[in-house]
């Protein structure tokens, strides 16, 4: 299984919305503002929706490096 095909499979296990802003954000390379337009909500529903998605897909995929990631945003709180 090659990367693109991973993370379709990772992608498909998020809800709608997380997806959606994923999608918009990564793939299509939206701005956050441009993401809030596409999906009729506000900007900061597409920041959370992106932050959980990402930590949900480092979770997903036993990312070591995102594990790592999250344990220092922990620190700074």
């Amino acid at each position: 299984m090659d990367t693109r095909d991973a993370l379709i499979r990772l992608l498909t296990q998020l809800p709608p919305r997380q997806r959606a802003v994923i999608v918009a954000r990564y793939w299509e390379q939206l701005s956050e503002a441009e993401t809030a337009e596409v999906l009729g909500c506000s900007v900061g529903s597409v920041k959370a929706s992106a932050s959980r998605g990402l930590r949900r897909l480092r979770d997903l995929s036993g990312s070591a490096a995102g594990a790592e990631n999250d344990l220092e945003e922990e620190k700074t709180r």
